[in-house]
């Protein structure tokens, strides 16, 4: 029994390097946000490659990367029954990962700073990690804001309470 509960606890990944922990002020770490990583510097400063081999694997290929960029504005667990606003975003990446169109699919409309908040966050995200397998993507992301102006993307959320 000794044996085999050393053999178990030595199969355990370690942690990998160079991941912060969330800020103190956040209240708990999310499951959706360990591991998450933003672009690797590249001599001409792109993201990280994606081998994603549809517009659904690139999906969250895509909101990794937003979530990397974006530790401190994530909704650290499960979001509020009543959120503030839900927008449904598709995107256009080129094979070099640089957005050539965004395309509100349903904006909310009654909150247009974060209609502007989301296009802002998305456009400074650029490059997107670049879809090596399809050349170029079209994927749609729906965001989850709370009042607090913190998000989810419905790729990685933890649901709501």
């Amino acid at each position: 029994m000794a044996i085999g509960t050393a053999l178990v606890s030595a199969c355990k990944s370690p942690p990998e390097p160079g991941l912060a922990s969330p800020p103190d002020s956040v209240p708990s770490a999310a499951p959706g946000i360990d591991g998450v990583r933003g672009p690797l510097p590249a001599s001409a400063g792109s993201a990280r490659p994606s081998a994603a081999p549809t517009a659904q694997a690139y999906r969250k290929d895509a909101a990794t990367h937003l979530y990397g960029l974006n530790r401190e504005r994530i909704f650290l667990g499960k979001l509020p029954p009543q959120l503030y606003a839900i927008g449904v975003l598709q995107l256009d990446i080129d094979r070099g990962g640089k957005i050539t169109r965004l395309h509100w699919m349903r904006a909310p409309k009654h909150a247009p700073e974060v209609v502007a908040e989301i296009e802002r966050t998305v456009r400074s995200a650029a490059p997107f990690p670049a879809p090596s397998r399809m050349g170029r993507v079209t994927y749609t992301e729906t965001w989850l804001w709370d009042k607090s102006g913190r998000f989810q993307l419905d790729s990685l959320t933890e649901g709501q309470l």
